[in-house]
């Protein structure tokens, strides 16, 4: 897998709340949380889950927190420490690892930073992958009552708030279920479990402790951000693109999945915190291919094969992430997601390369 897939894989599977609240399952749980507290034994129809969805993407955007935020998977844990202020439309994150390499990440709408101080390196991004998952419930086009069934579930206490309880659960054997905790005062998503095909907790994220509605403090975001002496910058350049413009076809995605969007990058849009950037700007490209069922995201990556890096196919789990690689004539194929790996094999499968 080349550094651009890495590279994006963790930029999908790293999520704190107010990037979920912009695209995924904590736009469900917030409002959620506001408008039905009580457990109930009836899951909710299509028309509220778009309602809720919808309503929460601007709701979500309101509120101020600030906290440690840790995940558990596979018998391991690790830690960050988070923070997002919002000032009218604009959205301003920081995030810090507290275990293992330092690493620091700075969100200013949708421009990232993203640090290693060790390395003296600064990838600077922009990220909009969630911004067309709005746009699909809003045209009516989701179809997430239709794999998942969503309950509450009582409330409980995380990081000591009260929150409410909801389960998700798939109608299928695609993709997986979730348990997740709503603050009951803010809509804040406090906590998630993954859910595997065997009732079992994949992964858990959750605050082990939070401030919310706390006061903004924007420049400690964009303050960082400017000081980049010293630091040596890489600036990779995704462009749009469509699958059938690169000569590829991808017949039928997973039931529920849609595409959200296509974008070619550099292959080496990540490099080695230890090797300076590659001068010039010929590198090699990486297509890439995203898709979501409303709740997760599938990616598929498409660049030229190298027998060198790319050895054998492979099927790897690590917690809920899922990744397979294989080769397709004279390409290497990675299709990665927080799905089963039965949904990763129906995207590679469905893929073909077409006569340009």
């Amino acid at each position: 897998m080349s550094r651009a897939c890495l590279a994006a894989q963790e930029s999908l599977r790293w999520r704190p709340p107010s990037l979920l609240a912009l695209g995924g399952i904590a736009l469900l749980t917030a409002q959620f949380a506001w408008s039905q507290p009580a457990a109930s034994d009836a899951p909710a129809q299509a028309r509220e889950v778009r309602t809720w969805l919808t309503r929460i993407h601007e709701a979500a955007s309101r509120h101020n927190f600030q906290g440690t935020f840790i995940v558990s998977s596979g018998g391991t844990a690790s830690s960050a420490r988070i923070a997002h202020y919002c000032e009218g439309p604009n959205q301003f994150e920081r995030s810090e690892t507290l275990d293992g390499q330092q690493r620091l990440v700075y969100r200013h709408n949708d421009t990232v930073h993203t640090v290693w101080p060790s390395g003296k390196l600064v990838l600077i991004e922009q990220r909009s992958l969630t911004t067309s998952f709005p746009a699909l419930l809003q045209a009516g086009d989701d179809h997430i009552a239709d794999f998942y069934e969503v309950r509450p579930q009582g409330a409980e206490r995380v990081a000591g708030r009260a929150a409410n309880v909801l389960s998700v659960r798939p109608k299928d054997g695609l993709r997986y279920g979730y348990r997740l905790w709503a603050d009951q005062a803010s809509g804040l998503l406090l906590r998630a479990d993954t859910i595997g095909e065997r009732n079992e907790v994949l992964e858990s994220s959750a605050f082990s402790e939070v401030a919310v509605d706390v006061k903004a403090q924007p420049d400690s975001v964009l303050g960082p951000m400017k000081k980049l002496d010293g630091y040596r910058v890489s600036r990779p350049a995704m462009t749009p693109t469509r699958l059938d413009a690169e000569g590829w076809l991808l017949h039928q995605p997973a039931p529920g999945f849609k595409e959200v969007s296509c974008v070619k990058r550099p292959m080496d849009a990540a490099p080695n915190i230890t090797t300076a950037p590659v001068p010039g700007g010929n590198d090699p490209q990486v297509l890439q291919a995203i898709y979501s069922d409303g709740l997760t995201y599938v990616s598929v990556f498409i660049e030229p094969f190298n027998a060198q890096r790319h050895t054998r196919p492979l099927l790897a789990s690590v917690g809920p992430m899922q990744t397979l690689t294989q080769q397709q004539g004279d390409w290497w194929i990675t299709v990665v997601g927080e799905v089963p790996a039965a949904t990763l094999r129906v995207f590679a499968k469905a893929l073909e390369r077409v006569q340009r």
